[in-house]
This record gives C-alpha cells, sequence and structure tokens, in this order.
C-alpha cells in the first residue's frame, strides 16, 4: 500500500477540529511571546533582562515536566488540556490587564511567564499522548506533518501580526534607554490588545476538546490499577534512558539548542545592530518559522529517507554554521535568510525525532515519553537564551551569537564521532511494529 498523504489525517473530525484551533492557538502564543520580549526590553534595555525570560520559562518546566508525563498517562487527557489551557488564558489575561492598567512591573512579567510555562508543562504531554487518539495509526505520520505544519505557519503569522499591531501604536526602536519610558507609553495599548488576542485564542482549543467525541481516558493493559506515583514516573524515565537513540537525540537536541538558541536578542540585533523598526523585529522572529513551514511542506511531500542519522546530525551542524552567519551578519536580508535556513534545518531534524519517538512509544507511556523529551528540547533553548544574555552582558551580542554557532557544530562532531547508534539510525529498525 503507497504511503498516505498527510492531507488524509484531516478527514477525521476530532484531529481536524483540534489542529485548526490549536493553530489559532498557537498564532496567540506566538504573538504573545514576541511582546513579552519586547516588553522586558523597553522596560530595562537589557540583554541579561531578555535572558531572564528564558530562565522563568524552564525552571518551571523542569520542576514540573515529569510530573506533567505522569498526569497524562494517569488521568483523562482531554481534560488535563481543558485545566491547562484555563490556565493559560488566564495568564493572558492577567497579563493584559496590568500592561493596560500600567502596573506592568518585570518581575510581574517573569512570574506570569513562569505560571504559563507550568501550565505547558501538564499540556504538551497530554496533547502528545491524546493526538495518536484521533487518527488510525497509518495517518500518524500525516498528523505529525500537519501539526508541525501548523505550528511553524503560527510562528510566522504571530510574529508579523504582533510587529504590526506595535507599529500602529506608535511606537518605534530608540538608542537612548533613558527615553524607552516614553516608548513603552506609546506600546501600552498594542502589547496589552496582543495578550488579549492571545487570551482569545485559547476558547476555540477549549470549545474542541468539549465537543471531541474521542475519549481521553488512559488504556491500561488487562485493566490493570495504574501504578503508584513514584513508580509511574520511574517507568517512563526507565523506558526513555533504555532506549540508546532517544537518549542520544534527546541530548543533541538540549545541547545544540542551548548554544544555537539566541532568539531573545532579537530586539537587540533589530534595534542596535540592524537599525530596523518593529515590523522588521516581528519579521525577523517570523524567519526561523518560514524556513521550517517551507521543510515541513518538503517533508509532507517527499519521503524522508529510510537511513536518517547522517541527515539529523548534518542538519544540526547546519543550524550551528547559519547561527555564525546570523551573529556576524549586519545586513536585514543577510539575518533574515540565516535565520530561516536555521528554521528549516531545525524542522528537518525535529520531524526524525519526534516521528522516531510516537512510533517506538507505548500508549500507556506517550505521556511520561513526552514529558521526559520536554525536559531537553525546551528547556536546551530556554536556558540558551539565558546562557546568550549574560555572554551578550559580559562581552557582546555578536560574541554570544557567534560564540553560541560555533559550539553547536563542535557538540555535533563529538557526539558523532562517539556514538555509532545515531549515525547508523535506520528508522525501520525501531518501528514498534517491527
Amino acid at each position: 500500500m503507497p504511503p498516505r498523504r498527510p492531507y488524509h489525517a484531516l478527514q477525521h473530525r476530532d484531529f481536524r477540529m483540534l489542529w485548526g484551533t490549536n493553530m489559532l492557538s498557537i498564532t496567540g502564543s506566538q504573538m504573545q511571546t514576541v511582546a513579552i520580549n519586547l516588553h522586558v526590553y523597553l522596560l530595562t534595555g537589557s540583554a541579561l533582562a531578555l535572558g531572564m525570560v528564558g530562565l522563568s520559562r524552564v525552571i518551571p518546566i523542569v520542576i514540573f515536566s515529569l510530573w506533567g508525563g505522569v498526569a497524562a498517562d494517569r488521568f483523562n487527557r482531554r481534560w488535563v488540556m481543558f485545566c491547562t489551557q484555563m490556565v493559560m488564558t488566564l495568564v493572558a489575561v492577567a497579563l493584559a490587564g496590568l500592561t493596560w492598567s500600567r502596573h506592568d512591573a518585570v518581575w510581574g512579567l517573569f512570574v506570569l511567564n513562569a505560571l504559563s510555562a507550568a501550565a505547558t508543562s501538564f499540556d504538551n504531554p497530554a496533547r502528545q499522548a491524546l493526538v495518536p487518539r484521533l487518527v488510525p495509526r497509518e495517518d500518524l505520520p500525516g498528523t505529525l506533518a500537519l501539526n508541525l505544519t501548523a505550528f511553524h505557519a503560527a510562528t510566522i503569522g504571530g510574529p508579523a501580526l504582533a510587529g504590526l499591531i506595535i507599529s500602529g501604536s506608535g511606537f518605534s526602536f530608540t538608542h537612548d534607554v533613558a527615553a524607552m519610558a516614553q516608548n513603552l507609553a506609546h506600546s501600552t495599548r498594542g502589547l496589552a490588545l496582543i495578550y488579549a488576542i492571545n487570551a482569545v485564542s485559547f476558547l476555540g482549543v477549549l470549545a474542541s476538546l468539549v465537543l471531541m467525541k474521542t475519549s481521553g481516558r488512559v488504556e491500561t493493559v488487562n485493566g490493570a490499577a495504574h501504578p503508584r506515583l513514584l513508580e509511574s514516573l520511574f517507568a517512563g524515565l526507565r523506558f526513555v534512558f533504555k532506549t540508546p537513540i532517544m537518549v542520544w537525540t534527546m541530548a543533541l537536541d538540549f545541547l545544540a539548542t542551548f548554544f544555537y538558541g539566541a532568539t531573545s536578542l532579537l530586539p537587540i540585533v533589530a534595534d542596535r545592530l540592524l537599525h530596523v523598526g518593529p515590523v522588521g523585529y516581528g519579521w525577523l522572529v517570523a524567519a526561523t518559522g518560514i524556513g521550517a513551514l517551507i521543510g515541513s511542506f518538503y517533508t509532507s511531500v517527499f519521503p524522508m529517507p529510510r537511513r536518517q542519522g547522517r541527515l539529523f546530525l548534518w542538519s544540526i551542524a547546519a543550524c550551528g554554521v547559519l547561527t555564525v552567519v546570523f551573529g556576524l551578519s549586519r545586513h536585514y536580508w543577510l539575518t533574515f535568510a540565516a535565520l530561516a535556513g536555521i528554521g528549516l534545518a531545525d524542522l528537518v531534524s525535529t520531524v526524525i525525532r519526534q516521528t522516531l519517538r510516537q512510533l517506538v512509544t507505548p500508549d500507556a507511556l506517550r505521556g511520561r515519553m513526552t514529558s521526559v523529551n520536554m525536559i531537553f528540547f525546551m528547556g536546551g533553548p530556554q536556558l540558551g537564551e539565558f546562557e546568550a544574555g549574560l555572554i551578550a552582558a559580559a562581552f557582546s551580542v555578536t560574541a554570544s551569537i557567534v560564540s553560541g554557532g560555533i559550539a553547536t557544530v563542535v557538540v555535533v562532531a563529538l557526539i558523532a564521532a562517539i556514538t555509532p547508534v545515531v549515525r547508523k539510525y535506520d528508522v525501520a529498525e525501531w518501528s514498534a511494529d517491527k
């Protein structure tokens, strides 16, 4: 039987409903990410403070993600998602209210950002564990491709819309840090509107979860009771760490994104290095999404090779090289192209990792597998933003970005040299159906 096209997954009502509303929600969340980074920059003018945005997200992820996986494999996944989506809605409402009323202290932004990340720690494992229930197994690769397409379309549309809204509020970058407060006053309405739009964007996901016909209950083996919490937690950890290909791909994902994760510095790059306004800044943030969207279209139409190890390593090495170009560039379109290239290369590695993990993991362990993976694929870039902010504050923005790109290439070379299981990775050998 020939492989089914990804769009066949949209024939299934519950997946189609969640896919469409989730794309709108991610668009709102991407708008909020742009707004928070710019908001912190306007309040402080500090590279270190921008790095703290990533730190405020990674700490809750490290603390709660493992327990989020346990919850996803123990409780009804639909209702776990419903609760987390409600928390993220309330966070967006609070951000809008505080910004509009001018009670927008930096510490308040960090606290709300951390609360949203804590909710994500429970939401993502439940979502990843629920999606394979919404379609037949033969359509699962299509759902993953469509989810990536939706995500990267949102990472384009969200930042671009945010830039237009902020520009329309009368904001413009200033090189005088003392004038930041006045500039913030001009942008208050735009920032508050972005937060409010994000709050509204969650309503569609909430409705789709209520209307969904697919059960979110967790399947147990022969009707057995759930193990105790700690037993459940350690069972997920044992499964992941006894699967070498998962361990090494997660480790490489973490280390690479830790070093080349410097997008939190884009407000400074746009302002001080490229001298562009909020619209230009918004499109720079969207550039990685544009590259990733192109890559997702390509991987949706043309099948990936069976032997994917070398492609996986080369794609991450490309992210490092392009990060060096991004750091050295002083031309807007070269910077844009480098960021788009990073997005495309990262998409290739993401498709390889996600397909492997979903196919090799039993349904009863999917939530916990995802929660362990979250520490790596979300912790890496968020900690990387903090690391980038520290180096930028101590040396320069250019030194921070370029050194991260070089370190990424070095890490890929080391792991390629010492781990044959990654170099020789063949997707067919790791299928759960073999």
